[in-house]
């Protein structure tokens, strides 16, 4: 029986095109993954995009279009970059499908029955572009 391989990326933004950074992280998976098979294992490569947020939602508004069709033309140039650098993947992932939602809607139910999610004030400044609350020390000379 083969040793199985699963092998991630991480899913990217759809608030703006793919860059060269993206393109170094799922070429180099697809490197490791090829490998892996060459080896004769069982390979499973996975990664996708991740179609919601403040940026993406910011950027359909200036792009002056819906979420929704900013997201879906946005997706397409991540698949084309990937069919046009020879990228072989085994598996796809958006987080606006509904085997996603099930998933996420399922583990979060689970954590709010342990008690882990619950309701509360934060305050303080947050970073739309980091994707998270700054203390006044991590804040740079932009505010960012």
């Amino acid at each position: 029986m083969p040793k199985t391989f699963y092998i991630t990326t991480a899913i990217d933004y759809t608030n703006s095109p793919p860059h060269i950074g993206h393109a170094y992280e799922k070429v180099l998976a697809d490197v490791i993954a090829r490998y892996h098979r060459l080896k004769g294992e069982k390979v499973f490569y996975l990664t996708g995009v991740d179609q919601h947020g403040q940026k993406v939602q910011q950027s359909a508004a200036k792009a002056g279009v819906p979420p929704a069709e900013f997201v879906k033309g946005m997706t397409q140039k991540f698949v084309d970059l990937w069919k046009k650098l020879d990228v072989k993947y085994d598996g796809w992932a958006e987080t606006i499908d509904p085997r996603h939602k099930k998933v996420v809607q399922g583990m979060l139910q689970r954590l709010f029955d342990a008690g882990e999610i619950y309701k509360d004030k934060q305050s303080g400044y947050y970073s739309v572009r980091q994707e998270q609350f700054l203390t006044d020390k991590e804040r740079g000379q932009d505010g960012e």
